[in-house]
């Protein structure tokens, strides 16, 4: 190739031997100064290449230097380490965030979980007797309650309530100050979204883990519901102390009100009561709880949920707990309720309202006419207990008081305790003869009498020769009541107390005329309801109507009864005798001015227990006195202590209606001035324990046709079952 050859102005390289020709001569090796950084060597060989002998290329004398770094000054490293260790931390903390986050379940499975159902219990009116279930109290929606109400717990509890996410960074910082600076736990820094997080789905240990995941659980309930939906589930899930869970349960709890009517006194203090339910609860520290409420009024003023005159006259007049009812008697009809409700409607997996055949006015009544008669001579007459029953002649119970106390004792007398029922079980052996032929003018004789080596007395230990049936039920003649059971036979007396609804085991011996076999209040009130009835069978009910929430009737009872149990004659004859009871008879005491009443008084062997059991054509109530240890009492008869409560209760149960005449009695009763001429002796007790094995003795008169007799509701069967444990 020619040398310097120009092609298109351009001057090709040329790659060359050195002369020779041959390529292979061609050196293609670097020289020290023909690689990187070369130049920067000594060149010892003053610009010639001692291997060529040709002149080497003129360089640089010296090249440049590299870049040399800058020094950070401290400030710049501060921050940059800050950064890297920011940037690490957030990274550890979704680590934690993401580990406990894993223990909770899947956030697209994650539910509220069902608040327990609450039972309202209601009186025949409406009104609320008690509340039953887990909570204490109804779920209440926050378009019920007054605004002040829920305001008063954003005030306290959370006053960035609407502006935060869930978790309020502004109110743990200032949490954190007031606690450093108090030395100690002084504030939480907990929002009412976290706190409704910790009751619905966590416990309540006070953990690093725990806050981690109320705080996940916090952001969920934000992102699924509305403020309003969060504020309504806190406050129908936060606890007030004493058993009440939810705003409602403790209105009622504390105030004897619903949450709708609280003023703004009381909702200041519920809205305080939850920081320390028991330190502040009302009934057990008012001043801690009151000025507990003044700071929450404060707060509310100063956030302008309250008008300023509206919290003077709150702390001018603070809220206090109302007082208890007696000793809230109404608990022993829930008792009853729960006991029975299953039956009814079975699994119950939403609020309901029981509405019962109660009447608050006679139920208030009775239990204070029994506490009344308890405190004034209780104590002289040796007698502790009591129970009183009230029930319309188809079974419904008006009232029923179940012991003195029930704070003191929720033991239920009215419809557990099985106790001797003495005389007042004589209507059955009475009713058993006169189905077999006798009157109230059948003559028998009142003189001693021995069955096998017992001979019962009458209480007075005197005898009067022949008496008619209706001056021996009236004056409580103990020898005529065994004679009679010994004629018609003491099975024929089980069987015609059982058909009338005793369902109690009885004993057929000899003394059952004497009421030895055990019974308790209950039944034997349903029981005397066939005679003011005119002779239909019936089973004592309580429920009338169960309802849900939203108004829909699950239950509703329906007529029904046990059908004829007393032909209609027997049922006149027996009221007739009865009737003569509280004319000149053992419940003289008793009587009420206008007013048709029969009935029986009983006392058992040594005082232990007095009884009365008295009716009109409209209402049945019987009482039952005693100690719950059978220990005796001091003489205390049916004829005295029971029959004064007695006749309190029933006159006002009576008060203002229309007197009716006993069924059937008007055509076998005797004239006024032939009763009042037959004095009263003393109330008779039974002989009970000296049962002995004697069944049978003497052929009975014929006996009427027999009653018919309908069947039972599958409600009324398991009622007995479940309440007295019969089949």
């Amino acid at each position: 190739m020619a040398k310097g050859r120009e092609r298109k102005g351009r001057v090709e390289p040329r790659f060359e031997a050195d002369g020779s020709g041959d390529p292979a001569s061609l050196d293609l090796r670097l020289s020290r100064g023909d690689r990187a950084g070369g130049g920067v060597a000594k060149d010892n060989s003053k610009g010639r290449d001692n291997s060529k002998g040709k002149t080497a290329p003129k360089r640089s004398a010296r090249a440049p230097a590299a870049p040399r770094r800058r020094r950070r000054s401290f400030l710049g490293t501060l921050v940059y380490g800050t950064m890297i260790l920011g940037l690490w931390g957030l990274v550890a903390l979704a680590g934690i965030v993401a580990y406990h986050a894993s223990q909770l379940p899947p956030i697209d499975q994650l539910a509220v979980p069902k608040r327990p159902p609450n039972i309202a219990i209601l009186a025949a009116d409406g009104s609320l007797l008690a509340n039953r279930g887990e909570t204490g109290g109804r779920t209440v929606s926050i378009r019920e309650l007054p605004p002040y109400l829920p305001r008063a717990f954003v005030a306290i509890e959370d006053r960035r309530f609407y502006s935060h996410l869930g978790i309020d960074p502004v109110g743990i910082a200032r949490a954190i100050g007031q606690n450093l600076t108090r030395r100690g736990v002084a504030q939480g820094g907990s929002t009412l979204t976290q706190q409704l997080a910790k009751n619905l789905f966590l416990t309540q240990e006070r953990t690093a883990s725990r806050k981690i995941q109320e705080a996940i659980l916090a952001l969920w309930l934000e992102h699924k519901y509305t403020k309003d939906e969060i504020l309504e589930l806190y406050l129908n899930r936060v606890y007030f102390g004493a058993g009440a869970y939810g705003v409602e349960a403790a209105a009622q709890r504390y105030f004897a009100k619903p949450a709708k009517d609280v003023t703004l006194a009381e909702a200041a203090m519920l809205g305080g009561l939850v920081q320390a339910p028991s330190r502040l609860a009302p009934n057990r520290n008012l001043p801690a709880a009151q000025a507990r409420a003044a700071q929450v009024l404060a707060a509310m003023q100063e956030l302008g949920f309250a008008k300023p005159a509206d919290v003077k006259v709150a702390l001018a007049q603070p809220a206090r707990p109302a007082r208890a009812k007696g000793g809230g008697s109404a608990n022993y009809v829930a008792d009853l309720v729960m006991d029975v409700l299953d039956d009814y409607v079975g699994k119950i997996e939403t609020d309901v309202s029981v509405q019962t055949t109660v009447d608050p006015a006679i139920q208030a009544v009775a239990e204070r006419a029994l506490v009344d008669e308890l405190n004034q001579k209780g104590g002289r007459y040796n007698v502790g207990q009591g129970a009183v029953v009230t029930m319309r002649p188809d079974g419904a119970i008006r009232a029923l008081i179940g012991g003195r106390d029930y704070a003191q004792s929720q033991f239920n007398r009215a419809t557990t305790a099985k106790r001797q029922p003495g005389s007042a079980f004589k209507p059955f052996v009475y009713l058993a003869a006169v189905e077999r032929g006798l009157t109230p003018d059948t003559v028998r004789e009142d003189a001693p009498i021995n069955i096998k080596g017992w001979n019962p007395e009458n209480y007075s230990r005197n005898y009067s020769g022949p008496v008619t049936l209706r001056d021996a039920l009236a004056h409580s003649l103990n020898t005529v009541a065994v004679r009679l059971g010994m004629e018609v036979g003491p099975k024929a007396v089980v069987q015609t107390a059982q058909r009338l609804g005793i369902t109690s085991p009885l004993q057929a011996n000899a003394s059952i005329a004497l009421g030895t076999s055990e019974v308790t209040p209950l039944e034997l009130v349903g029981a005397y309801a066939a005679f003011a009835n005119g002779g239909m069978g019936v089973i004592p009910y309580v429920i009338a109507s169960v309802k849900t929430s939203d108004g829909k009737t699950v239950y509703k009872r329906a007529p029904s009864s046990l059908g004829r149990v007393i032909a209609p004659d027997a049922v006149g004859m027996m009221n007739a005798m009865m009737h003569e009871v509280f004319v000149s008879g053992t419940a003289k005491k008793g009587d009420i001015p206008g007013w048709d009443l029969a009935g029986k008084t009983g006392t058992s062997q040594d005082f232990r227990d007095a009884w009365v059991i008295g009716f009109s054509g409209t209402l049945v109530t019987g009482v039952w006195l005693g100690n719950d240890d059978g220990e005796p009492t001091k003489k205390v008869s049916g004829g005295n202590l029971p029959v004064e409560i007695w006749n309190r209760v029933m006159s006002a149960a009576l008060r203002g209606d229309k007197p009716v005449p006993l069924p059937g009695a008007a055509r076998w009763r005797r004239s006024t001035a032939v009763a009042s001429a037959n004095p009263a002796p003393a109330e008779p007790p039974s002989l009970g324990g000296l049962i002995d094995d004697l069944v049978g003795g003497g052929q009975p008169p014929a006996r009427q046709p027999a009653p018919q007799r309908g069947g039972p509701t599958r409600e009324d069967k398991n009622f007995l079952e479940r309440l007295f444990g019969v089949d």
